[in-house]
Formats: C-alpha cells, structure tokens, sequence
C-alpha cells in the first residue's frame, strides 16, 4: 500500500506558527513591563510638576494675597484666598491617586496642613469683620505665613520622594530589559534549532523528488518525450511531477501546432508582399510612367519614380520585418504618391504624425494594405472625390501614458454595410486565410499583428455605410523586436 503523502506546506505552517508564538511570548511581555512603567513614569511627572506648582501657590501667591488684604489694598471677600486653598485641596487629591504609599503619607500631612491653613485665613476674615486691631491681624498673618511654608516645604519633600520612586522605577526597567534581552537569547538559540531541523527535514522530504523531477526536464529538452517521473510522495511536488509526465505527453503535439502555426505565419508573410508587388499594381504603375512621360511631364515622372523606388526598398528592407515608425510612414506615402498621381481627379491624402515617434519599432507593411483597401473598396466606388488620412498619435496604452501609437487609416468612402461589416470581422479570425470573402490586405495586417505582438494587438474597424471607414490599430511605444524576430 502506497505511503501518503506528506505536505510541505503543512509542516512549515506549523513550524511558522510555533516560531511566531515563540517571538510573541517576550514581545507581549516587554509591551506590558514598558507600558506599566511608561504610565508610572509619566504619572510622576505629573505629579512633580503639580507639587511643584502648588509649593509655589503657597508659598508665593497666598502669601501675597494675604499681605494685601491685610495691608488694606484689597477686602477680604475680594481676595483670592479661598479660591487659591481650593486649588492646593484640590492639587493633593489628584497626586493621591497615582502614587506611592511613602508619598501619600506626605500628602496627608500636606492635606492636615492645608486645613490648619484654612482656618487660620478663617479666623483672620472673623478678625476683619470685627475690626480688631492691625497688630491682631498681624499676628494671625505671620501664622498664616508659617503654616504657607511649611506646607511648601511638605510639597519639596513630597517631589523628592516621587524623585526617589523614579529611580527606583528605572532600576526595575534595567531589571526588566536584562530580563527579556536573556529571554530573547533563549528564544533565538530555540527558533534556529527549530529552523535547522525543519530545514533538514524538508531538504530530506524535497531533494529527492525535485532531483528526479529536475532529470525528467532534462530528458525532455533532449528530446525523450517517453520520459515520465516518479510520484514524489509530497503533496505540493504531486501534482508538479503529474503536471510534467502530461507536459512530456503533450509536447508533441504542441510542437505540430507550432508548425502548424509557422506555416501560416509564413505564408501570411508571402501573401503581404505579394500584395506589394502585384502585376496589376506594377502594369498600372510603369502604364502610369508611361503616359507622364508621353505628355512630357517629366516632373511628375521624376516624382511617381521616386515613389516606387522607396516603395519597394522599404517592402524588401533587405529581408528585415522590422523598420522604424517614419520609414512605414514613408511606405504609406509612396505608395499614396503613386496613387495620388494615377486617381488624382478623384483621390486626395494627408499624413500626419506625433513628434517624438519616429524611431518607435513597427512591423512593416502593416499600413500599405489598409490604404490599398481604403481606395478600392471605398474611394473608387465612390461620387466625387475621396480623401484618405493616415495618422500616428501617441497615445495612453499597456498600462502607461504615451505607452502606446495608434495608427488610424480614415476615407470618406462609401462604408461597410452591416452585412459586409459582419464578413469582414468573421473573415479576420479564419485559421488559414483560404476562402476570404473580404480583403486579404486586412485579413495579412490583422494575422501579423496578432502573431508578432503575441495577441496584444488587433485591428478595430469602425465603418457607417456611405460615409466611410476607420481602420486602426494600437502598438506599444517600447517592444523587444528580436526576441519576437527570433521566434518567427
């Protein structure tokens, strides 16, 4: 009975989730310890610097408040006395409630004192209302004096015990980070234990599988496509080396559509240049020359023979499939040149293109056949005189701005009707090309532009019946020509 199969991906989650708990355990800890000492911390500071300030509302401004009343510059129901005893009363009953027990001890002292404080500022408001004598008032005010430093006394005191709790508080957080650094040292010894010997593990589950499985690709790039792997007994490395025995059953296969593939390319290839040369494009072409040359109109012959000369150099382009932007632009306006002159009562052009474009890298011949089939199947049959635009514009395509050049032949011919349209689009897709109803011009353009550009690219045709078509395409900007070349 055969073993089952271990998983890989169970292992290293339970090794993960174990080594997590592990890095958890002191980081939770030293949160806490940090926490509970940052808020004890900051407690004190709190608390130094309401001591601090009420040491100074006792000392400083009861004190003068009192000095005024009793001096006469200010009544005693005017004054702010009961108001800044308030303050101090309410000042210790907050330090109460975050600090230590020694420092509580203090701030009932402070509390006690605070009340002999009052009392004394009570008998001398009574001493007021019943006019004693200034001497009297006196008295009760160097009392009151007294009692107002010693309770600002008490406050110093009290700041230099919470001063003594901090330091002591910091001892304990060097305790602490000595604590968790050993804690750490332990759990970093046991995680890369834990590690070694999940790595040892999985290196023994998964060396001897991927060694065959790396054998078994081996063989098949030598060609033995009778090559299969044994079943790992892994669970991720399962379904991998059943993926690779049916990729070395299905190579074969996928190397005749590959050829299958080839010759279409192949003889799409041949059928766009044949549609270049053509007799019937040559006879009307050289006729053309002829009769300029009858009616000694050697400007234009000087012209048209221009034109078909870069016509055919930029077709054959020393057998390269690649050209520049600008030099299938120029095919395009030869050939328009040529047509220009033979169809000039009925046939205007414009070309225009983008700046910055023109040594983008375009599959050539891709634009000749789109005007070809914008003058005979739309400008010919057409009343009056016809105009074709062929422009190049930059535009925001494959994920980028500007990552893109749309190519757009536009005429005012006579349009696809609905039914034509419907051809046309059927007659783009057909596998080998036999049978067309339509144009091999678009039928070559769309072919090629799909099997150089890996299917990125097609034809979008927009036609309205008796007032013209759009046919337009969009390349990207940046494209590895060679590597594409060399895969032709």
């Amino acid at each position: 009975m055969p073993s089952k199969s271990k998983s890989i991906k169970k292992s290293l989650r339970y090794s993960l989730v174990f080594m997590i708990l592990l890095m958890v355990v002191p980081t939770v800890y030293s949160v806490a310890v940090f926490s509970f000492y940052t808020v004890r911390y900051d407690r004190i500071i709190m608390n130094v610097s309401s001591a601090n300030n009420l040491s100074k509302v006792a000392k400083e401004e009861l004190e003068g408040e009192i000095w005024e009343v009793v001096s006469g510059l200010k009544s005693f129901n005017d004054g702010r006395q009961y108001l800044l005893l308030r303050q101090i009363r309410i000042g210790i009953a907050d330090m109460r409630k975050g600090t230590s027990e020694e420092s509580k001890e203090i701030l009932e002292v402070a509390s006690r004192t605070e009340k002999t404080l009052e009392k004394y500022v009570e008998l001398l408001g009574r001493q007021i209302e019943d006019r004693e004598s200034v001497s009297k008032n006196e008295e009760v005010m160097e009392q009151i004096r007294g009692v107002s430093s010693l309770l600002g006394d008490i406050f110093q005191e009290y700041i230099v015990a919470e001063i003594e709790s901090a330091e002591s508080a910091n001892n304990n957080i060097r305790q602490q980070s000595f604590n968790i650094f050993l804690i750490q040292i332990g759990i970093s010894i046991l995680a890369f234990l834990i590690a070694v010997y999940a790595f040892s593990g999985l290196s023994k589950a998964i060396g001897r599988p991927v060694r065959d499985m790396e054998l078994l690709s081996s063989r098949i790039a030598r060609g033995d496509l009778k090559a299969r792997a044994e079943p790992p007994r892994v669970m991720e490395l399962d379904h991998l080396a059943e993926n690779l025995n049916t990729m070395a059953g299905r190579i074969q296969s996928l190397i005749d559509e590959n050829v299958r593939e080839q010759k279409n390319l192949q003889k799409a290839q041949m059928k766009a240049l044949q549609a270049q040369i053509t007799p019937h494009f040559l006879y009307n072409t050289l006729d053309t020359i002829v009769w300029l040359a009858e009616d000694n109109d050697m400007d234009e012959v000087v012209e048209i023979t221009k034109a078909f000369s870069a016509f055919f150099r930029i077709s054959l382009s020393r057998g390269r499939e690649w050209i520049t932007l600008a030099q299938e632009m120029e095919h395009a306006a030869s050939y328009l040149k040529i047509q220009g002159i033979r169809y000039r009562d009925i046939l205007v052009y414009s070309i225009e293109r983008d700046e910055g474009i023109d040594d983008v890298p375009v599959l050539k011949l891709l634009l000749q056949p789109l005007v070809e089939n914008a003058i005979y199947h739309g400008i010919k049959n057409k009343r009056g005189r016809g105009k074709i635009m062929v422009s190049a514009r930059k535009v925001t395509a494959f994920g980028e701005e500007d990552g893109g050049v749309r190519f757009c032949v536009q005429d005012n011919g006579i349009g696809f009707t609905e039914e034509r349209m419907r051809e046309v689009i059927a007659d783009l897709y057909s596998p080998d090309g036999e049978g067309l109803k339509a144009s091999y011009g678009l039928y070559n353009v769309s072919k090629r532009l799909r099997l150089y550009y890996d299917g990125k690219v097609s034809l979008d045709i927009k036609s309205v019946a008796g007032e013209g078509s759009e046919v337009s395409f969009v390349i990207p900007r940046m494209f590895d020509t060679k590597e594409e070349s060399g895969n032709v």
